[in-house]
């Protein structure tokens, strides 16, 4: 009986134990907002401007092409989405990433254009696809030295950005 009263005693404990380190939501017990982690590859604005400008060389040839005149402002520079088309895409593409059998770490931007109708040139567009690593085993020992994450082959992409105002415009609008 003494044994038996030392193993419920135990299992008790333990029960608690496991109920404040598993269930205790850290959420309630941490004071002021969360803390801000900023991603890699975050630019100053300034930089941004920089970039931009150095792109005008590219847009021009682009817009001077013979095959590429148009009337209506030139060709686009940038794509806009709203946040809850981003979110959106973000969870469907998490969802069919699963079902294709990867895992989804990331998301990258083409460039596109769309193609010719009437004669007419079709503008430059940007797409975004989700990347990520196949749930199969593919038998490397050093699976951290097998590079980035390729595209989600059958996965969906996100299109229909809005263009800038103009088409053309320079960073910012």
């Amino acid at each position: 009986m003494k044994n038996f009263g030392l193993l419920l005693l135990g299992i008790i404990l333990g029960a608690l134990a496991m109920y404040f380190y598993c269930c205790n939501d850290v959420s309630t017990t941490e004071s002021g907002p969360p803390t801000v982690v900023a991603p890699k590859g975050i630019i100053k604005a300034k930089q941004a401007m920089v970039l931009d400008r150095a792109y005008d060389i590219k847009h021009r040839i682009i817009n001077d092409s013979l095959y590429r005149k148009s009337t209506d402002g030139g060709d686009n520079r940038s794509s806009w989405w709203a946040i809850e088309d981003i979110q959106n895409f973000i969870n469907h593409a998490e969802n069919q990433a699963g079902e294709l059998g990867y895992t989804m770490d990331g998301l990258r931007i083409y460039l596109g254009a769309y193609p010719k109708v009437d004669g007419q040139e079709g503008l430059t567009t940007m797409f975004i696809v989700p990347t990520g690593k196949s749930n199969k085993s593919n038998g490397s020992m050093f699976p951290m030295l097998q590079g980035g994450s390729g595209d989600i082959q059958g996965a969906d992409g996100l299109n229909i950005g809005h263009q800038g105002f103009p088409p053309g415009a320079n960073y910012p609008q």
